[in-house]
């Protein structure tokens, strides 16, 4: 099975310091819709593995979560594509979860819903928890520059990210770089 595992926010929509709240809030990043069709076309099934926090904050309940993936789903079908699944950790760091990235198990829970084993599968982030979240169970750890990491240089990664994790400038330059690989 080809995977790949996503973040959500500052990945494939516009992050916000105060949280994306609302589905009003939740705006794709330029190109980001037609990158997730791309890979789907390709033959790559897209799941997220996201923090939302604003949850275990009180910012939002799960009816305005599912709302905003409502959105995301219907914008990707419009863009022919789609994500297969969303995993996402409601807690806040107090809480001292095993799912709320830099820890991995939303990657974990992943492997174990699809039978597989998650070495060298793309994960793709804009930050470095994303990243050591997907290297703990040997996933190949990506870097978009947009989000968090906006501002990087080109092939700039951010303090903390491990050793290995590929940096691109946004989704879909790290799907010209996959799909041109011939994965």
């Amino acid at each position: 099975m080809k995977l790949v595992i996503l973040d959500r926010d500052g990945t494939i929509n516009e992050d916000r310091d105060d949280y994306v709240k609302s589905p009003a809030q939740w705006l794709p990043l330029p190109g980001a819709l037609e990158a997730i069709a791309r890979l789907n076309h390709a033959g790559w099934h897209v799941v997220v593995a996201s923090n939302q926090s604003g949850i275990g904050r009180g910012l939002f309940d799960m009816e305005t979560l599912n709302a905003m993936h409502s959105k995301m789903h219907s914008l990707l079908a419009a863009a022919g594509g789609r994500v297969d699944a969303v995993f996402f950790c409601p807690h806040t760091p107090a809480d001292a979860c095993d799912c709320r990235k830099p820890a991995s198990g939303l990657f974990r829970r992943i492997g174990e819903r699809y039978g597989i084993d998650l070495r060298g599968v793309p994960a793709v982030g804009d930050t470095a928890r994303d990243a050591v979240a997907a290297l703990a169970v040997g996933c190949a750890p990506h870097l978009v520059r947009t989000g968090k990491s906006q501002g990087l240089p080109e092939g700039g990664l951010p303090h903390g990210c491990p050793p290995g994790c590929q940096s691109h400038a946004d989704l879909a330059a790290f799907v010209d770089a996959l799909i041109g690989s011939g994965a």
